[in-house]
C-alpha cells in the first residue's frame, strides 16, 4: 500500500467514524428534532477549532455478540476546541452508537480529556445523551463511571465543569453531571433520574411519566438539579457558550475583563424613588440589577428554582462578577431551605474561581413554619452563612431595604468579611421589623392605654427612627456609607476597583466541614 492509498484508507476510516451508528440512526435522530453528537460540538465550538482524539478507539467486549458490534469511537466524541478563542475540552455522547451506552473504552476516552483539561487548566464541557451503562460489560462499565466521578471531584474548584443533557441520563450516569458546576437540560428531550417510572411504580406504586419524574422543567424548578431548561438543543448550547464567557479558565486565573461601552458614571434617577414607602409592598430586584450592570446585561442562573433569591453573572466596567440578590417580588425575598442552598453553592463557585460577588439585600428573615424546621432550615440556612464567611473573593454588598435578624447576618454582612457594605437611605437594619419589635417591647403596656393602637403606632415610629434605619449600623462602621440610590452603579464599580487585589486568608486546614 503506497502513501496515497494509505491516505485514502485513513479518509475512509474517518468517514466511517463520523457516521457513528450509521446514516439510518442519524436520520432517526433528526426526525425527532435532535442533533448528533458531532453537530452539537460544531455548534458549541468556534468554527473549525475542534480537534478530535481517539476517533478509532473501539470496545474490547466479545460477550453477548458484542464482537460483531464495533464502531470507531465507541459512542463518544472527545477532543478540544475553542469558545471565543479560549480553549475548552469537550466530550459528546453519541446516541446512534448502542444508545450512547458507556463502556470501559468510552470512559477511558472521557477520562483522557478530563486529565488533559486538569493538566492544562481549561474547562470541561460534557454533552450527555446516553442510555446508561453498557450492560454487556457489567463491572467494566461501572468502573468506568466511577473513574469519571473521581475526576469530577478532583477537578472541582480547579477547572469549570459544565454538563448539558440532550437526551436520557439515568441511573449512576446522573452523578457525573450532578458533580459538575452547571447543568443545562432541554425541554421535552432530556431527562435525569436514578430510577425510571417502571421501577418507581413497582416499588412505591406511584404512576409518573418520564417528564414528571425527571424532565427539564421539573429539575429546573423543583429539584434544582438543572440550572436552565432550554427550549431547544441549540438554545442549550448558546447558554453554555454565554456562561463560559464569564468564567476564568481555571482557579489560578482571574475572570475575563472586556471593554466596557457603558459609562461608569451613569446615573439612574428612578432608583432614588424605586423602593416603595410601604415596607410590605413588593418590587422587582432584577430592575435594580439591570439598571446598575453594564448595558443592562444580566445572565441569570437557576431562574425558575427558589426565585426568592436571584443569582447570576454580569459585568461592572467590563469586569465579570457574580450577583446574589434577595427578590422581594417572590415571598418577600425571604430565605428558606432552597434559596439558602442555591445562594451558597453559587457563592462557593465564585470563590473557587476568583469571581467577585455583589450582593443586593432586602430580606425580612428566614421562612417560619414546621415544613422548614422539619426540613432542616437551620442546617441549610447555615450553608449560605458558611459560604459567605469562607469566601476570600472581593465582596460588595448593597442593602436596599430590609435586613432583619439572622438573615442580615448571613447576606454578606460586614461581620462575615464583607469588604464594602453600602446601604440606601431606605434600608432597615434591625433584629426584626418595627411592628413585630414593638408588639414584643410594648404589647403589655399598650393594654393599659386608652388607645392601644395609637400607642403602638407611636412606639413603632419611634423604633423606626431609633433602630430600624441604616444610620445606627453606619455609626458603628458596619455600613461603610449610605449612598444615593441613583449612584449605585458608580459606587459598586469604585468598590470593586479598590478591593480588586485584596487578600483574605483562611486558617490552614484540610478542608472545612460545611453543614451539608
Amino acid at each position: 500500500m503506497d502513501t496515497l492509498e494509505r491516505l485514502e484508507y485513513l479518509k475512509k476510516l474517518r468517514a466511517e467514524a463520523k457516521l457513528g451508528g450509521g446514516q439510518k440512526r442519524i436520520d432517526k435522530l433528526h426526525s425527532q428534532g435532535r442533533m448528533t453528537a458531532r453537530e452539537r460540538i460544531d455548534l458549541l465550538l468556534d468554527q473549525g477549532s475542534f480537534e478530535e482524539f481517539d476517533m478509532f478507539k473501539t470496545h474490547r467486549c466479545a460477550d453477548f455478540g458484542m464482537d460483531k458490534q464495533k464502531y470507531p469511537g465507541d459512542g463518544v466524541v472527545t477532543g478540544h476546541g475553542t469558545i471565543d478563542g479560549r480553549i475548552v475540552y469537550v466530550f459528546a455522547q453519541d446516541f446512534t452508537v448502542l444508545g450512547g451506552s458507556l463502556s470501559e473504552t468510552f470512559a477511558e476516552k472521557i477520562c483522557k480529556i478530563m486529565d488533559l483539561a486538569m493538566k492544562n487548566g481549561a474547562p470541561v464541557i460534557g454533552l450527555n445523551d446516553s442510555g446508561g451503562a453498557r450492560i454487556q460489560e457489567g463491572i467494566e462499565s461501572l468502573a468506568g463511571y466511577t473513574d469519571i466521578f473521581l475526576r469530577n471531584v478532583m477537578s472541582s474548584g480547579v477547572i469549570p465543569q459544565i454538563s448539558a443533557i440532550f437526551g436520557p441520563c439515568a441511573g449512576g450516569a446522573v452523578y457525573s453531571p450532578a458533580l459538575t458546576d452547571f447543568v443545562v437540560m432541554v425541554k421535552n428531550n432530556s431527562y435525569m433520574f436514578l430510577t425510571g417510572p417502571k421501577v418507581v411504580k413497582s416499588v412505591t406504586h406511584e404512576d409518573v411519566t418520564v417528564e414528571e419524574l425527571g424532565g427539564a422543567d421539573m429539575h429546573s424548578s423543583r429539584s434544582g438539579v438543572s440550572d436552565f431548561a432550554a427550549d431547544t438543543g441549540a438554545d442549550a448550547i448558546a447558554y453554555v457558550r454565554r456562561l463560559v464567557s464569564y468564567l476564568p479558565q481555571n482557579n489560578m486565573e482571574n475572570p475575563p475583563v472586556i471593554a466596557c461601552s457603558d459609562p461608569i458614571e451613569r446615573r439612574d434617577e428612578k432608583l432614588n424613588t424605586f423602593v416603595p414607602v410601604n415596607p410590605n409592598e413588593a418590587y422587582d430586584m432584577k430592575e435594580i440589577i439591570l439598571s446598575t450592570v453594564d448595558n443592562g446585561d444580566f445572565f441569570e442562573i437557576k431562574e425558575a428554582f427558589a426565585p426568592n433569591i436571584i443569582i447570576g453573572y454580569a459585568r461592572y466596567n467590563g469586569m465579570s462578577v457574580g450577583i446574589v440578590a434577595n427578590q422581594p417580588a417572590h415571598n418577600s425575598g425571604v430565605l428558606d431551605i432552597d434559596s439558602s442552598i442555591k445562594g451558597a453553592r453559587f457563592v462557593r463557585f465564585c470563590d473557587c474561581f476568583n469571581i467577585p460577588v455583589v450582593t443586593f439585600v432586602d430580606v425580612p428573615g428566614f421562612l417560619p413554619g414546621t415544613a422548614q424546621e422539619y426540613g432542616g432550615v437551620i442546617r441549610n440556612g447555615a450553608k449560605i452563612l458558611y459560604a459567605y464567611a469562607e469566601a476570600t473573593i472581593p465582596k460588595v454588598t448593597v442593602i436596599t431595604r430590609k435586613a432583619y435578624g439572622g438573615a442580615y447576618c448571613v447576606m454578606s454582612s460586614k461581620h462575615l468579611r464583607g469588604d464594602i457594605n453600602y446601604a440606601w437611605p431606605t434600608a432597615e437594619i434591625a433584629v426584626m421589623g418595627a411592628k413585630g419589635a414593638v408588639e414584643i417591647l410594648y404589647g403589655r403596656q399598650a393594654k393599659d392605654k386608652d388607645d392601644p393602637a395609637q400607642y403602638l403606632q407611636e412606639r413603632e415610629q419611634e423604633y423606626q427612627d431609633t433602630v430600624a434605619n441604616p444610620y445606627v449600623a453606619a455609626q458603628r462602621g458596619y455600613i461603610d456609607d449610605i449612598i444615593e440610590p441613583a449612584r449605585t452603579r458608580i459606587r459598586i464599580i469604585k468598590a470593586l476597583q479598590i478591593v480588586e487585589n485584596k487578600r483574605d486568608t483562611n486558617p490552614m486546614k484540610k478542608h472545612g466541614n460545611i453543614p451539608l
